[in-house]
């Protein structure tokens, strides 16, 4: 997703009661805005201002072409002054994209000494912004409502998460997903309704053979292997055994034959997102293993054994961290280190972790994998960095999805791990094991989910608010009694109340 071509409308309302020269002003200030939050830095897209808006007819035709322009994300509506909100009723039923409301004003403080009614006639935003944020509440649009001076650095970055997430919603509302094999067999959380998701996301969920892509490997051309294995020798630390004339090249020859094949066929069907499962394997004769790594790292979505909503979210998630600082990798909780004082837990799968997490250079080997009855495959091992982090896990509770979250700490490796032949994150979660996973149990979050160090709860709650899903979040804060209490009522009102929204 080419994010450069992007934008979100600012969007600036006013009526014609306060004559020419304050619609004027109005104007002028709005451009001020759109130029000043434009030169901050602080947005990953273009923020595009729009003429203010002072008649139905001029709100409702702008919605409807918010709507039909596929650059435009989202908008952020501003009441500089007083817009009586019936005149949005119209544009905002028909408004299909996500919006931020800002309540600001264009001057930060009040100018005690010169302070009249002209400046308080152009200042309105204080019960302007009200009169919109009812109208908004009275036909229940989600939104976002940002509040405070748009040049601080506070509203800044809340604006940016937002846009992010913006970017990350129009992904997915977009996204075509690729599933070589089906589900992994009698397996539960990561099946779903793949309707009900285009119908709430986007995302088109389809299944292929692993003979769409061993169709394509004796075609790859020598030269196009020999270039993809240049690539791996200068970007990773090669075991002996797969570099040139080593035992196991044959291998790694195998496996970039399978990378180039997987690429090709994403590429020209317009993939976003791709899910495999080793029961699934057909004629491949390795579990694809650095394949899936790198192309993650190329900002792929995946999900392993057929996970198609973790590959979806993965996608989504990488598309929102584009540019900050941290990785996104798809994960799996593999095994807890249970101890007196801290308990951890050892995030990893069999191959398929990201190296955009990885705190140094990776080590590309092959090792044997004890499943699927395939060749070993070739896979990238390295630890991850220290620092803070979550889990996002998107599933499926039969009348609605669920995003759970849980706020994770990174630690570094505790110990040598001269023997585990995968790629691994240590974290411990919040705020601790035991509750953490109980919790992340009670809600019934997936063994697989999104891990991310580029992200904050405050990207999954705007990702759960525009898609209108539920968000159960699990942090320092978390206490079981409450969190028990949350969900039941929860069950409540999207069973009564939500669902008829």
């Amino acid at each position: 997703m080419e994010i450069q071509h992007k934008e979100i409308w600012f969007l600036t309302g006013s009526q014609h009661l306060y004559g020419p020269q304050t619609l004027k002003q109005v104007a002028a200030d709005a451009e001020a805005i759109v130029a000043g939050l434009n030169s901050s830095g602080n947005l990953p897209v273009n923020l595009v201002y729009k003429p203010i808006l002072t008649t139905e007819g001029e709100i409702t035709s702008l919605c409807r072409q918010v709507n039909s322009n596929p650059a435009c994300i989202g908008v952020i509506p501003w009441m500089h002054t007083f817009s009586p909100a019936k005149m949005w009723i119209r544009g905002l039923g028909e408004l299909g994209k996500p919006v931020c409301h800002l309540h600001t004003q264009y001057r930060a403080g009040i100018p005690w000494d010169s302070i009249d009614m002209d400046y308080m006639n152009l200042h309105q935003s204080a019960h302007g912004d009200r009169e919109f944020g009812y109208m908004m509440t009275r036909m229940r649009k989600a939104r976002k409502v940002v509040a405070g001076h748009w040049q601080s650095a506070r509203v800044q970055e809340k604006l940016s998460v937002w846009a992010r997430v913006a970017l990350g919603a129009d992904a997915l509302r977009n996204m075509k997903v690729a599933r070589f094999g089906d589900n992994m067999r009698e397996v539960a959380v990561t099946e779903g309704d793949k309707v009900e998701a285009q119908m709430r996301f986007g995302i088109s969920v389809n299944g292929y053979d692993s003979s769409d892509i061993t169709g394509r490997l004796a075609s790859i051309a020598t030269t196009d292997i020999d270039r993809l294995l240049e690539e791996y020798e200068a970007g990773y630390d090669l075991a002996p055994a797969l570099r040139k004339n080593g035992a196991q090249r044959a291998s790694l020859v195998e496996a970039a034959r399978i990378e180039l094949g997987m690429r090709a066929f994403l590429e020209e069907g317009g993939f976003d997102a791709f899910t495999d499962t080793f029961e699934n394997l057909g004629a491949l004769r390795q579990l694809p293993g650095i394949a899936v790594q790198r192309l993650m790292a190329d900002g792929y979505g995946f999900g392993a054994e057929g996970d198609w909503k973790t590959a979806a979210l993965v996608a989504a998630c990488k598309i929102m961290a584009k540019g900050l600082k941290g990785g996104t990798s798809f994960m799996e909780d593999y095994t807890y280190h249970f101890g007196e004082n801290k308990s951890l837990v050892l995030g990893s799968h069999m191959l398929e972790i990201c190296p955009s997490i990885a705190s140094g250079r990776p080590s590309c080997e092959v090792h044997p994998l004890g499943i699927g009855g395939k060749e070993d495959p070739v896979r990238l091992v390295f630890n991850s960095p220290a620092g803070p982090g979550i889990n996002a896990s998107l599933i499926d509770m039969g009348n609605r999805f669920r995003l759970v979250v849980n706020e994770v700490e990174a630690v570094s490796t505790p110990a040598e791990l001269p023997k585990l032949p995968v790629a691994r994150v240590f974290w411990d979660a919040k705020p601790n094991l035991e509750a953490a996973a109980t919790a992340w149990i009670l809600a019934g979050g997936a063994h697989h989910t999104v891990y991310s160090q580029a992200l904050t709860t405050a990207y999954m709650e705007d990702f759960a608010d525009i898609f209108g899903i539920e968000l159960l979040v699990i942090d320092a804060e978390t206490r079981i009694r409450e969190f028990k209490d949350r969900i039941r009522a929860n069950e409540v009102y999207y069973q009564h109340f939500r669902h008829g929204m």
